[in-house]
């Protein structure tokens, strides 16, 4: 009987109460659900706080990447929180992610802190292109920091035996999911890792990149590094990392192609003086249609032009353009987006500064900014030059808004021009140019804009051209000092790429938006990526109808002048020359102004670009097979230097 009033109450309890136990069924499989994924969260926090501490050396300034809110930490955090969870549903295991993926994000931040000990520089991805620059940190390690390196061996060791066992334990202790979990969070977690995937393409502006506070700063990896993090700074420049070898390269394919015979003695007139001028934003404005400026603001360039350069950028990465100029390669052979200064200058590289150099030249950089400003200082020890001469250690000089000005500069390169007796060889990247071109940076504008222009268009416009009148007039004064010189001086000047004037462009109707197109008709293309060229001498006057020229055939033009020969700046560049003018990544000119468009997706490619490539590739990834026939200059003078090193 007892038993049976027992069942009744058990039965009337059900009934009664059933509800409200299912409904705590479901609030608790709700909090475990919640505090799953608040750990997961949590040790997605750890992690990238535990990479910032390393990198950075300071736990104070890990807490304060995650305390400022205009930094991308939490945008981090939630990129690794949603690849634990695509982990984990890959594996069927709570949390088993974070065994797999910390050690895989732990220990290049390591290797980055040592970088940086030793070099100075973060941990880029293209480092893993230069392997033997990573291993060549560790004698350096174990001599300077013998107990960090053993410490590193031991703690590698301890690590992988510890990393082992955790994995054994976590599979057979964390907690299984459903095949219902499993496939909710890949649903969850795999689009928003394909969304963010997408958008971090930094050669596009993206507005949910800007409010996540992802900001690319290619142009100073420092700065990028710190303020995005490792991680993320790491991410943005991965697309630059993928340089492969083109197809047929190898030692037999760089000894098949042909140069020309270098000639006996030398067909110089002497060795004459070089100065390059890159000009920063320099263009011809009065191209703009519907508006008109008055007086002419480069009427000396305009009288001495020799041509065009086709600069392969926009508005801005004047380093790509800089590249070309000095080494004689091309960015079209290059992944989309890199920044060789940033990315690949690792080693000596073949340039006009080793060429001067073995001929006995001074070769000095000088650009009146700060030397880490886009990696210059390493680099132009990269290309050979003696000296760079910057903010650092140059004058102080007068300003133009916050930029030093084009006639201070000039007298700058004329004071150290007279000091030197030797043949020398100056690269120089003005400043003045640089924009933004806001109003009132002129205590007076001398030229004139007339037109139908809105007020703040036709104030950007005024600035602009006042900008391009003092750099005309900085080069008129360069001239008439040359003139005076017994020594033959040749001056060769260039606008890196066009001026971001925004809204000029689309109100004046010379382009439709407020940047350039990267592919486009002929005519299109020549509008928006020619700036003005002047190769000139002062004792032959300006060099006339070269047309209009990649920067990588600067080097060929200004030998040529000089009476210089080189099998590979007159031999081999001679020879592409000879065919083709302009080679951009998504189009060939010929020398009969005929272009090819899309020229690198066709089946074939014409042999001379092929071998442009092999020869490219082979210098700066490669074995460098072509060295002593191509830069006997460039072996010689760094075989010197590795002779006399300590």
């Amino acid at each position: 009987m007892a038993s049976f009033e027992s069942a009744v109450r058990a039965a009337t309890a059900t009934e009664v109460y059933g509800p409200q136990i299912a409904f705590g069924a479901r609030h608790n499989r709700t909090l475990s659900i919640a505090g799953r994924l608040s750990l997961s969260l949590l040790l997605s926090m750890a992690l990238i706080f535990a990479i910032e501490w390393i990198t950075r050396d300071s736990a104070s300034e890990a807490l304060s990447y995650f305390l400022d809110p205009m930094r991308p930490a939490w945008t981090t955090a939630g990129i690794f929180f949603f690849l634990f969870l695509a982990v984990d549903a890959a594996f069927g295991r709570e949390n088993y992610s974070v065994i797999l993926i910390a050690p895989l994000a732990l220990i290049p931040a390591l290797v980055s802190r040592q970088k940086q000990i030793f070099l100075s520089d973060p941990l880029y991805p293209t480092d893993f292109l230069f392997g033997r620059q990573i291993m060549e940190l560790m004698p350096v390690l174990v001599r300077d920091r013998p107990w960090t390196a053993v410490g590193i061996v031991v703690g590698l060791v301890v690590s992988i035996i510890g990393l082992i066992w955790l994995s054994h334990f976590a599979w057979r202790r964390f907690p299984v999911m459903t095949r219902r979990q499993r496939l909710t969070r890949l649903a969850v977690a795999l689009p928003l890792l394909a969304s963010f995937y997408h958008i971090m393409d930094y050669n596009n502006f993206s507005w949910i990149r800007d409010r996540l506070k992802v900001i690319p700063i290619m142009w100073d990896q420092t700065e990028n590094y710190r303020h995005n993090g490792f991680v993320m700074a790491f991410a943005l420049n991965l697309p630059m990392a993928n340089v492969t070898a083109p197809a047929g390269y190898m030692s037999d394919a760089i000894d098949k192609i042909p140069t020309k015979p270098v000639p006996a003695g030398t067909t110089h007139r002497g060795k004459p003086d070089v100065i390059v001028l890159m000009s920063e934003s320099f263009w011809d404005p009065t191209r703009l249609p519907n508006v008109k400026l008055s007086p002419d603001p480069m009427p000396t360039i305009r009288k001495m032009q020799s041509g065009n350069v086709f600069s392969p950028e926009f508005g801005g990465m004047t380093a790509n353009v800089e590249f070309e100029a000095l080494t004689g390669f091309s960015n079209a052979f290059l992944p989309y987006g890199s920044i060789p200064y940033q990315q690949y200058i690792r080693n000596p590289i073949p340039s006009l500064a080793t060429f001067f150099r073995g001929e006995g030249y001074v070769a000095r950089a000088v650009h009146p900014f700060q030397k880490w400003f886009w990696n210059r200082s390493a680099v132009y020890k990269a290309f050979g030059f003696e000296q760079f001469k910057s903010e650092e250690n140059m004058p102080v000089m007068q300003k133009r808004g916050i930029f030093a000005s084009d006639e201070s500069l000039t007298k700058e390169i004329i004071r150290e021009a007279d000091q030197l007796r030797d043949p020398f060889f100056f690269f120089t990247v003005t400043l003045q140019g640089h924009g933004p071109y806001e109003a009132n940076r002129y205590a007076k504008n001398t030229i004139k804009v007339e037109g139908n222009l809105p007020e703040a268009d036709r104030q950007v416009l005024a600035t602009y051209a006042q900008g391009i009148k003092e750099a005309d007039d900085s080069l008129k004064m360069l001239m008439k000092w040359a003139k005076k010189r017994d020594r033959e001086t040749i001056i060769v000047l260039f606008g890196d790429h066009l001026p971001p004037l925004n809204t000029v462009y689309p109100n004046t109707g010379y382009m439709n938006d407020v940047t350039a197109s990267r592919k486009g008709s002929l005519e299109q293309m020549k509008n928006q990526h020619e700036t003005p060229l002047v190769v000139w001498s002062n004792k032959t006057g300006p060099v006339k109808d070269i047309g209009t020229i990649s920067p990588a055939f600067l080097s060929y033009h200004i030998l040529k002048q000089g009476g210089f020969e080189h099998p590979y700046y007159t031999g081999f560049l001679g020879n592409v020359f000879d065919q083709y003018h302009v080679i951009d990544r998504y189009m060939l000119i010929d020398d009969a102004g005929k272009d090819t468009a899309a020229w690198s997706r066709q089946k074939t490619t014409p042999s001379l670009i092929r071998d442009y490539r092999f020869l490219q590739h082979d210098m700066m990834f490669g074995k460098r097979f072509g060295t002593d026939r191509f830069f006997q200059s460039h072996a010689d003078l760094f075989a010197n230097a590795i002779a006399a090193a300590p």
